[in-house]
């Protein structure tokens, strides 16, 4: 049976840039969800300190949750080489820290979108630099995620494997038992594609999930596709919103999840409103998961 975590995302200024907000403080928040575990961001700002990491995981278990994943955002798709091997070690440290917190999954990205990669460059250089890191990964008893992933914030541009076809490309280019999919539905509409169809050409691939919602605020479905995904910030049609009350159809991604044997964790990606949102998107996942796994 899927087990549910959570990710900080309402919280990620205090907790990555003006250090407003402490782990603890966020721990304490997230016991409130009565879930499984804490999906951690390698730009926590008390994760500088390696010698912190196995208290955390000791803070995180005492309250009976885990540390299972680690979000990262390596840049693989840059021209220069030395600065792609660069990425590749801060990778590899982003390996070590999802071991030593005791998680087992690891995100990885393509890099950005730069106007002058074609698409083939561009799956090369990212596979090319997944594959690198993999040695390292099974080392450490950890399993790399790719993401359907829209844009890091400190990046220029977006992602490059932004789109359902690039993305595809690069899943099928690594053939790794260490290697999976991490799979955002509400980062397919952001691209313009199909979140379902998306599902469907890589469900054999995923390990790990992302669950977020997200709604239109102005238009249509078919004037969001209309338009270039990834262009600066977010899709200006889209907001987050309470899980089960959005776009995204979870009958038909559980139905899928459930008929390829998924059993692996599912993040909640939300709750930029506050608490009391992720504690109802937390309800509403194990109401889904009792019912399609009971």
């Amino acid at each position: 049976m899927p087990k549910i975590a959570a990710f900080p995302k309402a919280y990620m200024q205090a907790l990555c840039k003006d250090g407003s907000m402490k782990l603890s403080q966020w721990f304490e928040l997230a016991e409130t969800l009565e879930i499984d575990g804490l999906e951690f961001y390698a730009g926590f700002i008390e994760l500088a300190d390696a010698s912190m990491w196995p208290v955390f995981r000791k803070q995180v278990e005492s309250m009976g949750m885990s540390i299972p994943m680690m979000c990262c955002s390596p840049d693989f798709t840059h021209p220069d080489l030395g600065f792609r091997n660069r990425e590749i070690e801060k990778q590899k440290q982003w390996i070590d820290m999802t071991a030593a917190l005791g998680g087992s999954y690891c995100r990885v990205l393509s890099g950005q979108r730069r106007p002058e990669l074609t698409a083939e460059q561009g799956v090369q250089l990212a596979a090319d630099c997944i594959q690198s890191c993999l040695p390292h990964a099974v080392q450490k008893g950890v399993i790399l995620i790719l993401e359907n992933h829209y844009k890091d914030d400190f990046w220029e541009y977006p992602e490059f494997a932004q789109k359902m076809e690039v993305f595809c490309a690069l899943v099928n280019a690594i053939d790794h038992p260490s290697f999976g999919v991490n799979y955002d539905p509400s980062n397919a509409y952001i691209a313009g594609d199909d979140p379902i169809e998306l599902l469907k050409r890589v469900s054999h691939r995923v390990v790990t999930m992302h669950a977020s919602d997200r709604y239109l605020i102005e238009g249509t479905l078919e004037d969001l596709r209309r338009e270039e995904g990834g262009a600066a910030g977010y899709a200006k049609r889209l907001r987050h919103g309470e899980i089960g009350q959005g776009l995204n159809d979870y009958d038909a991604i559980f139905s899928e999840l459930k008929r390829v044997g998924f059993d692996g964790w599912i993040s909640i990606e939300d709750g930029v409103d506050g608490i009391e949102q992720l504690q109802r998107s937390a309800a509403f996942l194990k109401a889904k998961i009792g019912q399609y796994w009971p």
